[in-house]
């Protein structure tokens, strides 16, 4: 009856990000843009993510939840992000749960929104009526 020894880091699974930060770069307010994030279980057993979050609506994931990914095997996220109402320099992130030592893992996205002309106009001529209330 030997007592059972404790879970050990090395044997458990391990996500190696190809990348784990994204730059769209400049890109128009409305625009839709996505990115994937490639990884490999680089541990010694499945890899399970259980969820994954956006820091925001307009950032969402799409990934293999509750999938068994074996060592070995590479596997990719998909985030997906929506510029609407989203001017200027954005910075997101998506968390991910899954089995591994940390118990989570962090993707980041980032893009500089060039201001919609139409509704930035509206967005200031609303700043300009709450200054006046």
């Amino acid at each position: 009856n030997t007592p059972s020894a404790p879970i050990d880091a090395s044997t458990g699974p391990i996500m190696t990000f190809e990348k784990s930060s994204h730059d769209f770069g400049t890109i128009n307010e409305g625009d839709q843009v996505t990115t994937k994030f490639s990884f490999t279980n680089t541990g010694n057993s499945d890899l399970i993510i259980v969820d994954a979050r956006g820091s925001c609506g307009c950032t969402v994931p799409e990934y293999p939840k509750n999938t068994p990914i074996a060592p070995g095997q590479s596997q990719t996220i998909t985030v997906n992000f929506d510029s609407n109402n989203k001017p200027g320099i954005q910075q997101k992130s998506v968390t991910l749960s899954a089995n591994t030592s940390s118990g989570r893992e962090m993707l980041r996205i980032k893009a500089n929104v060039t201001p919609d002309p139409i509704k930035q106009k509206q967005r200031d001529d609303q700043a300009k009526a709450r200054q006046q209330n």
